[in-house]
């Protein structure tokens, strides 16, 4: 019996594969306009976009150099398709595809691999799967507008596959159960847990996209409250750290206040640190809100949360 022709596209970031890549890499992030938005950003976004990348590529490439000169994510990716491919190997006639948002393979290469794949054997099925577990404006809606678009270029001949979209994941069971594996097995080499302290990390995203309905930011936390009942609660001491949000104007001190209590509901009594980049401002706590001591710094442009 023939196996049903089965392609997957893996929709990834990217990364710069060289010194060299480090600043068109960050151009192409800077043009997106679900990146950068604001009235009349379609004139100034190019510019904005080439100074920016011109400005940030020394510091970005100090990163990438103490890493080996370049991101892992292409190679890791490969690896995942592969590895996916002999997963669907009994039932399917399997083929992944990378398409990268910011850098080679870039979407384009991706639409043009499917078109070549399915005019030699016809594709029954195409699997658009973002690798973002959390879905937000500027990663899986970003990825998946960028492949309509490319794709409504580059028509696959007909009759087209039938097309699935995953857009979320991050409550599926498979990849909670996934998250609670490692952290137990890395719990498992301390003697006394309850002395452990799990940071659970997280990108960032501009706050006007959140206003705007991005479910990032509570997906996120949906993310950490299922591990937590997943695991074996014998660690208490759980942190939400590297989660950072820009506003483009002054918060108020309330503002800054609510917003990161929302942190807080996931673990009772746990400290806050909002930490920027402008002048630092104490306060007492709320005892209705929260019975620990609250530490927030105000901030102009850039907010960091974390837990200490």
């Amino acid at each position: 019996m023939t196996k049903p022709r089965l392609g997957v596209v893996l929709f990834q970031l990217g990364g710069p594969d060289s010194p060299a890549a480090v600043e068109p890499f960050l151009y192409n992030l800077f043009c997106d306009p679900d990146i950068i938005d604001f009235p009349g950003a379609w004139l100034a976004r190019r510019p904005l976009a080439w100074w920016i990348a011109h400005r940030r590529a020394a510091i970005v490439g100090e990163h990438y150099e103490a890493i080996g000169g370049h991101s892992p994510i292409r190679r890791l990716t490969e690896l995942q398709a592969r590895r996916l491919e002999q997963a669907l190997a009994p039932d399917f006639d399997a083929r992944c595809f990378l398409a990268m948002r910011y850098w080679h393979p870039l979407t384009l290469e991706a639409v043009e691999a499917v078109r070549s794949a399915h005019r030699d054997a016809p594709l029954d099925m195409l699997v658009l799967l973002p690798l973002y577990p959390q879905y937000s404006f500027a990663t899986t809606r970003s990825s998946l507008k960028e492949w309509r678009r490319v794709s409504a270029q580059s028509r696959v001949p007909s009759p087209s596959p039938r097309e699935i979209v995953i857009e979320e994941f991050h409550l599926h069971p498979q990849y909670i159960g996934a998250l609670v594996r490692n952290i137990e097995t890395a719990l498992a080499r301390f003697a006394d847990r309850s002395k452990v302290h799990l940071v659970f990390s997280a990108h960032g995203l501009p706050l006007s996209l959140i206003a705007r309905g991005d479910p990032y930011q509570r997906q996120v936390q949906e993310t950490v409250a299922a591990v937590m009942a997943r695991g074996s609660g014998k660690t208490r001491n759980i942190s939400t750290g590297g989660i950072y949000f820009t506003t483009e104007r002054r918060l108020t001190v309330d503002e800054v206040v609510d917003f990161s209590l929302t942190f807080a509901g996931l673990v009772e009594g746990a400290d806050i640190l909002v930490r920027g980049r402008a002048r630092v401002l104490r306060l007492a706590p709320r005892p209705e809100a929260i019975s620990e001591r609250l530490l927030v710094a105000a901030t102009i442009e850039i907010f960091h949360i974390l837990r200490a």
